[in-house]
This record gives C-alpha cells, sequence and structure tokens, in this order.
C-alpha cells in the first residue's frame, strides 16, 4: 500500500509537472524571440529619421555605424532622379525578399545563415522606399531559454521529489498502523495474551485499534472466567472425595481395599493439578525440550498392574507387549498416564465382563505406536466418535476421554485413529512422533505404510493376536 500510494504521487507530481513546463518552457522561447526581434525594430527605427532628411552615402554611414553595428545593420536605397542605388553595410537577406519588403511596404523577418534578419520599409523624402536590414543571430533569439529551461526542470524535479516524499510518509502514517494491528493479531493468535495495538494513525485504523483492543481485552477476562470456573468446579470435588478417601480407609485391607484407595489418591492429585493449572493460567501440557518425557514402556507395565486386578475380578484375558525395553517418548508421564487411563476405562465402561483386551507398544527410530484393543462388539461409526473426541459430545459421551487422547498424539506431530482389531473389537492406534515431522498417511485399520522393509510394520502386525 505504502509503495503503491508511493507511485500514484509519483505518477500524478510527473504528468503535472510535464503538463506545466513544457509549455511554459515554449513561451519562454517565444518570448525571447520577441525580445530580439523588438531591439532589432528599434535600431531600425533609429535610422528612419535621417533617411528622411538625408541620402547622403557618408552621412548614412555615420547614422548606422552609431545605431547598430553590432546587429549588422545595413540600408539599401533604390535608384532614382539620376541617382544610382545607394548600399550601406553588410547586405545578408536575398534580394528578392528585399524588393517584396519595398513594394508591400510593410515590415517582413527571414531566415539567413546564423540567424534571422528583420527587414524594415523607410519612406524617403523623394517618395521612394527604401529598406533597413537588421541582422539577428540565433545566439540572441535563444538568449537565456536554457537557463529559463534549466530552471524549469529543477523546480519540476523538486516538485516531484517532494510529492515522493510526502505521500511516503503519508503511507508510512497510514501502513505502520495497520501492520501493528497485523502483528498485535498474530501475537494474540500464539497466545501472548497481552498483545496491544497503539490507537493512532488514520481515523479508521484508530478505531480498529480500539476494537482490537476491546476485543483482546474481552479475550482474557473470558479465560480468567473460564479458569475461575473450572477451579470452582474442580474445588467442589474435594468435598465427595475426602468422603470416598475416608470410606476406602475403612475398607481394611485386600487388593480391591487397596486399589480403591490408590483410585482416590490419584483423583485427588488429578483435581489438585486442574485447580492449580487453572489457577496459574498455564496449559496441563507443554511441549517436551530436550531430554523430557517418559519412558511409554514403564507408564504401561505400571497402568497394567492397576487394571489388571479389576479385569481379573471380571474375568478378562489381559495381554501386554513391547513393554519389555525402555521406551523414550517425548510426552509427560501425566499425559500418558490420563490418556492411557481413558481407553482402558472405557474398554471396562462399554464392553461386557469377559471381554478380553490388549496393549501393544510398538517403536521404531521416527514414531512409538501404542495399540489399545479389545474382543468387544467394537465402534460403528468411528468417525463419528473421533468427533465426539473434539469436544462435540454425543449420546451419553462427553468424548473427553478420546480428546485427551488425541491432543496427547497431536503434541508430538502424531495422530489418533479408530479401527477394528485383531480380537474382533475396537483397536485405539496412537501414532506418537518422536522427531517432530507430520505422519505419513495411515490405513483405516491402523496399520501404516512401510517405511522400511522389517521395521516397525512387521513388528507391529507380528504382535497383534491373543496367545
Amino acid at each position: 500500500m505504502r509503495w503503491a500510494l508511493v507511485r500514484v504521487c509519483l505518477a500524478i507530481a510527473a504528468m503535472v509537472v510535464v503538463a506545466f513546463a513544457v509549455p511554459l518552457g515554449l513561451v519562454i522561447k517565444e518570448m525571447a524571440r520577441d525580445r530580439a526581434f523588438s531591439n532589432a525594430e528599434r535600431e531600425a527605427a533609429a535610422v528612419a529619421p535621417a533617411l528622411s532628411i538625408t541620402t547622403d552615402r557618408d552621412q548614412l554611414e555615420k547614422v548606422v555605424a552609431s545605431a547598430g553595428a553590432d546587429s549588422g545593420m545595413a540600408v539599401h536605397i533604390p535608384a532614382g532622379e539620376g541617382k544610382a542605388a545607394l548600399d550601406i553595410g553588410l547586405q545578408r537577406a536575398a534580394g528578392k525578399d528585399i524588393a517584396t519588403v519595398r513594394k508591400l511596404g510593410r515590415a517582413s523577418t527571414t531566415e539567413v545563415p546564423g540567424g534571422s534578419v528583420l527587414l524594415q520599409p523607410v519612406a524617403l523624402s523623394s517618395g521612394e522606399i527604401s529598406v533597413v536590414e537588421v541582422y539577428v543571430p540565433e545566439s540572441e533569439v535563444s538568449n537565456g531559454v536554457g537557463t529559463a529551461w534549466a530552471v524549469l526542470a529543477a523546480v519540476g524535479i523538486a516538485l516531484i521529489v517532494g510529492s515522493v516524499a510526502v505521500a511516503d510518509r503519508l503511507g508510512v502514517r497510514m501502513v505502520q498502523p495497520a501492520q501493528r494491528l497485523v502483528e498485535g493479531a498474530h501475537e494474540l493468535g500464539e497466545g501472548k495474551l497481552g498483545a496491544r495495538v497503539p490507537e493512532e494513525g488514520p481515523t479508521e485504523l484508530r478505531l480498529a485499534a480500539v476494537a482490537f483492543n476491546s476485543m483482546a481485552d474481552q479475550v482474557v477476562q473470558l479465560l480468567a472466567n473460564e479458569r475461575e470456573l473450572a477451579a470452582d468446579l474442580s474445588h467442589r470435588l474435594r468435598t465427595p472425595l475426602t468422603v470416598l478417601r475416608l470410606n476406602a480407609a475403612s475398607l481394611g485391607d485386600g487388593p480391591a481395599a487397596e486399589q480403591t484407595r490408590t483410585a482416590v489418591a490419584q483423583l485427588e492429585r488429578e483435581v489438585d493439578t486442574i485447580i492449580r493449572t487453572a489457577r496459574e493460567a498455564k496449559p496441563q501440557t507443554v511441549a517436551a525440550g530436550p531430554g523430557a518425557g517418559c519412558d511409554a514402556a514403564e507408564v504401561v507395565r505400571e497402568r497394567m498392574r492397576f487394571w489388571s486386578a479389576l479385569a481379573e475380578d471380571e474375568g478378562r484375558k489381559v495381554r501386554v507387549a513391547g513393554v519389555e525395553r525402555p521406551v523414550r517418548i517425548p510426552v509427560a508421564r501425566a499425559d500418558l498416564v490420563a490418556a492411557l487411563d481413558a481407553l482402558l476405562g472405557n474398554v471396562f465402561r462399554h464392553t461386557p465382563e469377559g471381554t478380553a483386551f490388549a496393549v501393544d507398544v510398538h517403536n521404531s527410530e521416527d514414531a512409538v505406536i501404542v495399540l489399545v484393543s479389545d474382543a468387544g462388539s467394537g465402534i460403528r461409526d468411528p468417525e463419528a466418535a473421533m468427533a465426539r473426541g473434539r469436544g462435540s459430545g454425543s449420546a451419553g459421551s462427553t468424548g473427553l476421554g478420546l480428546d485427551i487422547v488425541r491432543r496427547l498424539a497431536e503434541s508430538t506431530g502424531g495422530d489418533v485413529r479408530i479401527g477394528s482389531s485383531m480380537l474382533g473389537g475396537t483397536e485405539v492406534r496412537i501414532w506418537i512422533q518422536l522427531d517432530g515431522r507430520e505422519p505419513e498417511r495411515r490405513g483405516h485399520r491402523g496399520t501404516v505404510r512401510r517405511r522400511r522393509r522389517g521395521g516397525l510394520v512387521s513388528t507391529f502386525n507380528r504382535s497383534r493376536s491373543l496367545p
């Protein structure tokens, strides 16, 4: 916009300068010519009184010398009454031009080498017509024209440069507020809630800046209200959790009692984390830096010990594979625990007792796959389930569990897919990217296109059935 305005002003200024400077230059040239011939007419008029009195050669030479020696004046007197024609001075005009002026009786100009001549008729006392010739050199006709044109050119260039400078300043005044508005919008979009825009510039941009700042203030206020609401709702859970903890303490010893107490303690920790995160206005899941993350194999073993006790009570067959060696992933331990608990909780919640399930971990140099599969009836519409996982909610399911899993995978550049498992039920595949690259396209059943022969895919396919 800035340079467009400069170009428009440059074009307009150039057209104005050309429209006025060119005609003015031609007028100056014509004025210089008129001035030169006016001087020649005055010199010719100075000789006319002497010609009307005498035609003596000596006297006329003195008059011509005193009147126009520098101009190259000449006098042409025709023959008459026994007198021969008389020519005084250097003749430059052609004889026919002189005869024409004498015949017509009016002044005339004609071009000669090096300039022009003025032919002025003068009546003698005898009634004959003499002709006074005044030479006007070209240098006198163009005297001062070059200087005047140079001044016009300088003034025109100064006008153009001045208009461009003014247009540039005006463009800066218009563009800078717009650029600051764009930068503020980008900063606000990146989560910098303190981004504000100076309310300056043209009226329209100033009003836009006021509206942007008002919007940013409302966004900050809305987020603050949401955080306070989340913290308040989470705090209300502490009272029933306290009752559960007291009741769990009175259950005595045994696997079920210990499992209940562990679950209540974990729930209390999660509620405290929610309250603390909401109060501090920090995201619960942050990008893992170098050396951060957790051992996925260790987390899976630990959570499967917890869920295996409940599976044993319900008569479910359980299989865990791929957790013999450490598997480092760029995900916080608490986030992976929450994702696994969400998926395993869905298995217990949505499949009948006695339904088998399995957890498999497959890893390569650039990705880790965590599979949670079951032998239930499966999911009829995986796309609808993933839509609930994006927060839409539907038919008795809030979709928060799948949303937790999806955000964990996408924070690494991976994704989540739902398909049919080798056990005959549902398979949820979590693709965790290790190098931050976008995952390759994968099929509906959760399989991946082969990156390397004998690599992740072959390992993945060999261990997908219960023993």
